[in-house]
């Protein structure tokens, strides 16, 4: 792919008369639509345009004509076209198109999923080349593109909805690529403007006859044209054909056919026209044919067995003849169909004999591995052990900005290759592990099962066992995952390195199924020999491990440490962070830290993390960390923004298509619409979870219980609140208690004990009494049992010690629930004096929180006791209303209105810009509005918005 200038084109008449700037004739239509939708599109609207059509019929020439208007109308334009070969590249051109302009110079990390730096780089400097001026982005011949490219184009134009960016995509009808059918399902759900461009009248083509004669057609040869079903190129092509062998006279204005002898069809058109060139020529033309559209002379030559020197004079040939243009460092035919008319002349067996040569060749001499695999592919096999070689290199290249295609291009090749084929089966492998980076789960899972089925090698068995058993964890089928890691850990003659990632992914399986004790039953000798080890990854993993099961024993303090020591230790060693989540030792740290006095600590620590991670182009970590943000604000009673880290959670992962939904993401959500108190919400995230045929729910199944019991209980169904808990938290040791973050504890003892089930309060209570036990060190965990002691027991003296520890542990709901429960246990002794300042105070930590349901209760509970309070507002996202903006929101405006882009905000208030995309989303439909041009007009007609006012 490459960026291009179109320009019109070149026919070559009787007295070797050259005719070149062709209007564009029978697109009115169209033109008058694009016009509009530039026009649109400045005034501040982002849009799509698809413009479909068969070859020739003038696509390219239709979006030459939109990059010279928009142009004239002060649009910047990124111009790009695709080729054959570059359906097997790594890298994205729109990319290579933008840094040309110099808009940004950092290059690629060194990852294995650079999926989301390509996104964010590509959106940075579109967004801040919109924020200049209006913005085209061209994208010709799009069944060709680059997977990167595809990806883009699936995924920005929605992000990038508010800003002034045309899309426009060129394509054929009948492409079979999957992802350019995405691409084009994804425009159609932007209500993008769909061009289909169909034949052209014929009249329009004796207009087109005209302009390049210089005379009008005669009768004769307007019956020529119409043999070329009404095809702009065709026609072009025919009336050049006639007017290269002298067969058009013209006079008194008219362009008289001289003699029958219509070509039957464009190929024996092209072949007639070859036969009158030089031989030189036809053999430059059918090698170059072989290469791609565009293809380096030198090749060519070396491919002929001639000097470079020696194709001189066929290349001004085929230049004159007007199949080659010679614009850049290499050669290009002037349309593909005449490339692929040449090359489908050729027979099979030299066709197929030629890209098997052309592969030896480009791959000695360095070419891209996608275009030596792209000839691989085309010779149809046998394949050889350097090109198999090189086609794993393009595959491994491909997946870190596609894994998608990388996978669908291994088994493309495996296919070439026999049954029992080693090399076969190390593609197999690949293209199951970049499947399961995807949603394409099932595919990878079908691929393993059928991989294993054809009797392996110990050693490829085992690899195999472990991809599929990281695909299963993946998406949290642990119970799969853990037989599959058996099967592997059962053959013969493991590697050592091999057999203690096997066992590692295993321990981590069992903490994964709270089993901690068969966790520490697998480690027989695994942390030593992690240790031992000289591979990092191995040994901060090890750490994590052992800061898990620590964790889960209640050991507090030494899983705190071991988990800040791996994080230091991942910080001097970048190999660490590429350990899949949750054992990033950063990510594991904030979660310990969620847990103990130090949950102040998790926000940076989670920032820091995930910048580190964005740098290092680690995409598939994106979706954990700002789960992990969300989990630490609920927390820490900022309901807001704890929304809209799970909400961006699950929008990064639907961008990078990561497996599936991360079902804790929806229970946040849930648990934050229940103190909200959109209930109908809270049950349509809650419904996503069991709807979602690929969620398993082992992993996060107590968030889910946890979530599913709150809204029944804010629902009046008490005992089906109780029963959603009877199964999730009936065990007395720590472990599933310590899933879900301490200020949910008491709320699960007040369930159970409203709902009647009193056993699974005492079993709350037991294992706090276990946890406290074996490490008394934390004030939260002291705060926490006091406030379910004082729950059980009816206890004021406990509950007021849970409120005074809770007053230090930044954790305003929890303090608010301790504070309510007092005051019911005062008002029900009849004290409701002293219990009042209780109502009051949760009242306020409520409403803070923007916890407008639980506010709503105690204001209620307020004026049953004869307290007077005012009306409360209720939380909605339906109103257009400034009022109904959240503080972080009321944040960004000013930002916004200072005209800096999403990155640029979010560099300011140091989140994550997927943060500020969210934020952005939301505003946007609150206000009823679609642009940041609009944004910016509503926040300066109503002033005072950049303080926050209402």
């Amino acid at each position: 792919m490459r960026s291009t200038d179109p320009a019109g084109g070149r026919v070559r008449g009787r007295e070797n008369r050259a005719v070149t700037g062709l209007r564009l004739r029978g697109r009115g239509r169209e033109v008058t639509a694009l016009r509009e939708t530039l026009g649109s599109v400045r005034d501040g609207w982002g849009a799509c345009v698809v413009v479909e059509g068969a070859r020739g019929v003038g696509k390219s020439r239709l979006l030459a004509e939109l990059d010279a208007l928009a142009r004239r109308l002060g649009f910047d334009v990124v111009s790009v076209r695709a080729d054959e070969l570059d359906q097997y590249a790594a890298g994205a051109a729109l990319r290579s198109a933008l840094l040309s302009s110099d808009d940004f110079d950092h290059a690629a990390p060194s990852a294995d999923d650079q999926r989301l730096w390509l996104l964010d780089s590509i959106a940075d400097a579109l967004e801040d080349r919109a924020r200049r001026g209006p913005l085209a982005v061209l994208v010709d011949d799009a069944q060709w593109a680059d997977p990167a490219t595809l990806f883009v184009l699936r995924t920005l134009p929605g992000r990038l909805a508010a800003s002034r960016i045309l899309w426009v995509l060129a394509v054929r009808p009948e492409t079979e690529r999957p992802t350019v059918a995405r691409v084009r399902e994804e425009f159609e759900h932007l209500g993008a403007r769909w061009l289909a461009l169909g034949p052209l009248p014929l009249q329009e083509l004796e207009r087109i006859a005209a302009d390049m004669l210089g005379a009008k057609p005669s009768p004769g040869l307007a019956k020529a044209l119409r043999g070329v079903a009404g095809n702009p190129f065709l026609a072009t092509e025919l009336v050049r054909a006639f007017a290269d062998t002298d067969a058009i006279k013209v006079e008194g204005g008219v362009a008289t056919l001289l003699h029958e002898g219509i070509p039957a069809g464009f190929r024996l058109t092209v072949a007639s026209r070859l036969a009158r060139l030089p031989e030189d020529a036809v053999r430059l033309l059918q090698i170059g044919s072989v290469l791609g559209h565009e293809f380096d002379l030198g090749t060519a030559a070396r491919m002929l067995g001639r000097p470079v020197g020696s194709l001189l004079s066929g290349v001004e040939a085929a230049r004159t003849a007007g199949a080659l243009l010679a614009d850049g460092p290499r050669l290009a035919f002037r349309h593909d169909l005449i490339r692929q008319a040449v090359h489908e002349n050729l027979p099979l067996a030299v066709r197929t004999a030629l890209h098997r040569e052309a592969a030896d060749l480009l791959r000695v001499t360095g070419a891209r591995s996608a275009e030596v695999a792209w000839h691989v592919v085309m010779s149809g096999g046998p394949v050889d052990e350097d090109s198999v070689t090189t086609v794993h290199t393009a595959v491994r290249e491909l997946s870190s900005t596609a894994p998608d295609a990388a996978a669908d291009f291994a088994q493309r090749i495996a296919g070439l290759l026999p049954p029992h084929d080693r090399r076969r089966i190390a593609l197999l492998t690949d293209a199951a592990e970049y499947l399961g980076r995807t949603r394409r789960v099932h595919e990878a899972l079908v691929l393993v099962d059928a991989t294993l089925s054809d009797g392996l090698e110990p050693l490829q068995e085992a690899r195999l066992c472990l991809v599929a058993a990281e695909i299963h964890q993946a998406v949290g089928d642990d119970a799969a995952a853990m037989t599959h890691l058996q099967q592997g850990l059962d053959l013969p003659g493991l590697p050592p390195d091999l057999r203690i990632r096997l066992l590692k992914t295993k321990a981590t399986g069992h903490i994964y199924l709270g089993d901690i004790t068969a966790a520490e039953q697998t480690d027989t000798g695994l942390v030593e020999a992690a240790y031992r080890s000289h591979d990092p990854a191995l040994v901060v993993s090890a750490m994590v491990f052992q800061s898990q099961t620590f964790f889960y024993r209640g050991r507090l303090a030494r899983a705190l440490e071991l988990a800040e020591a791996a994080a230091a230790r991942a910080g001097m060693e970048s190999a660490v962070l590429y350990l899949r989540p949750p054992r990033i030792p950063a990510l594991w740290l904030a979660t310990v830290l969620t847990a103990t006095d130090r949950l102040a600590d998790t926000g940076r620590i989670l920032r820091e993390g995930q910048r580190e991670a964005e740098a290092l182009g680690l995409g598939w970590s994106l979706p954990h960390w700002h789960l992990s943000r969300a989990c630490s604000l609920l927390e820490q009673g900022a309901l807001d923004d704890a929304a809209v880290e799970a909400e961006t959670s699950l929008a990064v992962a639907a961008e990078l298509e990561i497996t599936q939904p991360n079902p804790r993401a929806r229970s946040v959500l849930a648990l934050v619409e229940v103190r909200r108190g959109d209930l109908a919400r809270a049950r349509g995230h809650l419904r996503a979870v069991e709807a979602d045929p690929g969620t398993k729910t082992q992993r996060y199944g107590l968030w889910v219980s946890l979530a599913r019991a709150c809204l029944a209980d804010a629902e009046g169904r008490g005992a089906a609140a109780a029963a959603a808990l009877a199964g999730s938290f009936g065990d007395r040791e720590p472990a599933r208690l310590l899933a879900v973050p301490p200020s949910h504890w008491p709320a699960i003892v007040r369930i159970a004990l409203r709902g009647g089930d009193p056993s699974v309060a005492r079993t709350v209570s037991g294992a706090l009494r276990r946890l406290t036990a074996q490490d008394d060190s934390q004030q939260i965990i002291s705060a926490a049992r006091a406030h379910v002691d004082g729950l059980i027991h009816g206890d004021q003296r406990a509950l007021a010690s849970a409120i005074t520890a809770y007053r230090s542990t930044g954790r305003p709901l929890a303090l608010a629930a301790a504070c309510e429960d007092l005051g019911e246990l005062m008002a029900a002794s009849a004290d409701t004096t002293s219990a009042i300042p209780y109502f009051e105070e949760a009242s306020q930590l409520a409403s803070a929180s923007e916890a407008l349901r639980d506010h709503e209760r105690i204001r209620r509970r307020l004026r049953r006791i004869g307290v007077r309070t005012g009306a409360v507002q209720q939380h909605t996202t339906s109103l257009a209303e400034w009022g109904n903006l959240t503080e972080s929101e009321r944040k960004l405006i000013p930002l916004v209105v200072d005209g800096l882009t999403n990155r640029a905000i979010a560099d300011r208030l140091y989140v994550s810009v997927h943060t500020v995309n969210t934020h952005m989303r939301h505003i946007f439909a609150k206000l009823g509005i679609n642009t940041r041009v609009e944004l910016t007009r509503l926040a300066v007609e109503r002033g005072g918005i950049a303080d926050g006012a209402d």
